[in-house]
């Protein structure tokens, strides 16, 4: 009876070849080829899409360190411009004033990690820092992510927004436009900078620099009988010493926001560089994982379709 049975079996395997057929070329009718023929596919759709954002990760880490070096240069010799005011007219960022105006250094395209979102942070710190019922406060936003980030809870305090600044090579005539801008349309007894200072391709230094006005340089004078080296200097010819703070102040000013700018520009290209070279390592790994996942579901499928073959062989010739 046993015999009987399993010559039925075999008869039954027989009359139906198609069915092993199927399983053995999956190729030929991918609709009946079932589940793994599908789970193939799709890993390999997602390894070739890796690979793809793996080369665009590169290409941009290459473009991103070509631009570096370009900028690297004009942002070391900038900083000589700014350093001979700190000695004459003396750093005094703790002054407390009525008038605050927060200058947000940013980016204008993203992909560069969070130098931006640092800025923004330290903007709203300064912000709540110098609130009070008798002062005031207002931002002025240079590029499209801290005006992105600025105007969803600020909106109310921002005086001027100014974007695509380095649309074109950064040069001291640009920035200076920007400057003469910002000191026509804005009131303010204090200018507070806000930038990322270059220090490494993978590090930078959130830095305030702080402008005062020039009736409060001279408050500031009078009241700790000091104002930097100017006191060691006399004044000749018409202007009084009013008139040389005011053209000192703005000149000053035009070449903290040039510096600022510069190693802003290059604070970005170099945290765009270490984010690009972090994603295509990460896609390399994503890829190892992936290839490791078909490679295992293949054999899978591979040693399915055997046993099949096997059993239904073995059924033949039983």
């Amino acid at each position: 009876m046993a015999m009987a049975a399993l010559r039925r079996e075999g008869s039954r395997f027989a009359v139906n070849p198609n069915i092993l057929r199927s399983s053995i070329l999956p190729s030929e009718e991918p609709v009946s080829s079932g589940v793994r023929y599908i789970s193939t596919q799709i890993v390999r759709n997602r390894m070739k899409s890796v690979k793809n954002i793996q080369k665009i990760t590169k290409a941009m880490k290459m473009v991103a360190a070509s631009k570096l070096r370009a900028i690297q240069t004009r942002a070391e010799n900038s900083r000589g411009l700014w350093q001979p005011f700190t000695a004459l007219l003396g750093d005094t960022p703790s002054v407390d004033v009525k008038r605050n105006v927060i200058i947000t250094v940013s980016s204008d395209k993203g992909l560069c990690g969070g130098i931006n979102s640092t800025s923004v942070k330290i903007s709203r710190a300064l912000h709540k820092l110098n609130s009070g019922p008798e002062k005031e406060n207002k931002y002025v936003v240079l590029g499209e992510k801290a005006k992105a980030q600025l105007l969803r809870d600020s909106k109310e305090d921002i005086e001027l927004i100014m974007t695509e600044l380095q649309k074109n090579p950064l040069n001291y005539t640009q920035v200076s436009v920007i400057a003469d801008d910002i000191l026509k349309n804005v009131e303010f007894d204090a200018l507070r900078i806000i930038y990322n200072k270059f220090q490494s391709v993978v590090a930078f230094l959130p830095t305030v620099s702080t402008v005062l006005s020039p009736e409060v340089v001279e408050r500031e004078a009078e009241s700790s009988g000091k104002l930097g080296d100017l006191d060691s200097y006399e004044v000749e010819g018409a202007e009084t010493k009013a008139e040389v703070l005011q053209n000192l102040t703005e000149f000053q000013f035009s070449c903290v926001l040039f510096n600022a700018v510069l190693e802003n520009a290059t604070s970005e290209q170099g945290a765009r560089m270490s984010a690009m070279d972090s994603s295509s390592r990460n896609a390399g790994d994503m890829l190892d994982r992936l290839t490791l996942t078909y490679n295992r579901t293949r054999q899978a499928s591979i040693t399915t379709e055997l046993i099949e073959i096997i059993s239904g062989a073995s059924a033949l010739e039983g």
